[in-house]
């Protein structure tokens, strides 16, 4: 994560400790095969938030991200908002006594930078998944904080709020992209708001000062079997550990209330296995996570009303979006594809104003700029928004990658066709 400085402390936090292998050996037999693996066991550490003098360095304060007591939670059938997890509560119940310091490896990285708010003093962060990755034999419970929205107070770093998006995670859902502040209106009075686009698949507002759930939005991506536990079989399950949406940052238009949210389609197949003992070594058990063949992959550009929760408008890419999105006060949308097209749309209706090629994938964060066509009218045909496309952009095809002289090129821009709305 990027550090968060305000006033005279700088914040950072650690990753990587939600341990999960990415592995490439060959497949077959009991190999540990080529996907995302979490593996039962004592691995991985503990993630924390901290804050330092940006003066001296001195360390001023320390979160840690998975309490030394009370980890287990509630042992929640549900998720918060109410959604039903398939958990079998007496087996965890009755293993807990036996893994009751599963909290010293319990995961939950630091993944993306907090948002701050000055006025009630508040560090709003994302949390990342527990710890194995998708393993949960050797960590019975809901695993606090794993998978949580949490506000610290920004002084001291005590947990004001937390509220976990799913209990004892097996799919990898951390709370990756980051939160978005915003005022919303509940009842007829102005809410102080905080908003996270979460891999599952849905876009979450809250009260920022007491963290309740003021509304959740329509899916923005496909779900299926969606907390399901892993099989021996193997089934898929959509979103998987890539979102929903990850790391990408949404971002908030003041005027309409409109949240736009980059979305990942990547169905992944969860499978739990087991490598044979061999060599002195005991039976290791672990599940694994691939990217499902049987299932179509994409990316879903979606403008979501923080008011009501609604997809005002979509749109459907070719490649999964894994780079932010951009509004601005003139009312465009600007978002880059992993094919290397960088799109600009119409922030009301969801047109798309143009695209031009940038020669690879458009797939960092977005950061703030200022727009030389914020005055563009959106209702004006593509071609006509010469101004708006960047000079360097304009020469290249983004079907051939051929100079200006290619035939298949309409005068800014591709002549394919290319968007379309998810029916």
């Amino acid at each position: 994560m990027a550090p968060l400085v305000y006033r005279d402390k700088v914040v950072v936090g650690i990753t990587g400790v939600g341990y999960g292998l990415h592995l490439g050996a060959d497949a077959g037999g009991d190999q540990l095969t080529a996907g995302v693996v979490g593996i039962a066991g004592d691995y991985g550490h503990r993630g924390f938030y901290a804050a330092y003098d940006v003066k001296t360095g001195h360390e001023l304060w320390r979160w840690y991200t998975i309490p030394p007591t009370g980890w287990e939670g509630g042992f929640s059938q549900t998720t918060p908002d109410g959604t039903p997890l398939q958990r079998d509560l007496a087996a965890e119940r009755a293993a807990a006594p036996q893994y009751r310091d599963a909290w010293k490896t319990g995961g939950g990285s630091a993944w993306t930078t907090p948002a701050y708010d000055p006025a009630l003093g508040l560090l709003y962060a994302g949390v990342g998944n527990p710890s194995p990755q998708f393993e949960d034999r050797t960590r019975p419970g809901d695993n606090l904080y794993g998978v949580s929205l949490v506000a610290l107070d920004a002084e001291t770093g005590t947990l004001r709020w937390a509220f976990q998006q799913v209990p004892h995670d097996l799919w990898g859902y951390d709370v990756a992209s980051p939160p978005a502040l915003f005022d919303t209106v509940v009842g007829g009075n102005v809410v102080p708001a905080v908003g996270e686009a979460g891999k599952t698949g849905w876009y979450f507002v809250h009260d920022r000062r007491t963290g309740a759930l003021l509304r959740k939005s329509e899916a923005f991506v496909p779900q299926e079997h969606l907390f399901a536990a892993p099989t021996a079989q193997g089934i898929r399950i959509a979103p998987g550990a890539f979102g929903g949406s990850s790391w990408s940052p949404a971002a908030y238009d003041p005027k309409s209330g409109l949240a736009y949210v980059a979305g990942v389609h990547v169905p992944m197949r969860y499978q739990v296995r087991t490598k044979a003992q061999s060599g002195g070594r005991a039976a290791l058990g672990y599940t694994e996570a691939t990217p499902s063949d049987d299932a179509p992959r994409f990316g879903t550009l979606s403008a979501i009303d923080t008011s009501t929760g609604r997809i005002r408008w979509q749109h459907k890419t070719g490649q999964p979006l894994v780079g932010g999105t951009l509004v601005t006060a003139g009312g465009l949308v600007f978002v880059g594809e992993g094919d290397g097209d960088f799109d600009a749309f119409d922030a009301a209706t969801g047109a798309l104003l143009w695209h031009a090629p940038c020669g690879a994938g458009v797939n960092a964060p977005r950061s703030p700029m200022k727009s030389t066509a914020a005055s563009t009218s959106p209702s004006r045909p593509a071609e006509t928004n010469s101004s708006a496309i960047p000079q360097a952009m304009r020469s290249w095809c983004s079907r051939c990658r051929k100079k200006s002289e290619c035939a298949n090129r309409t005068q800014y821009g591709s002549a394919r066709p290319r968007r379309r709305p998810i029916d």
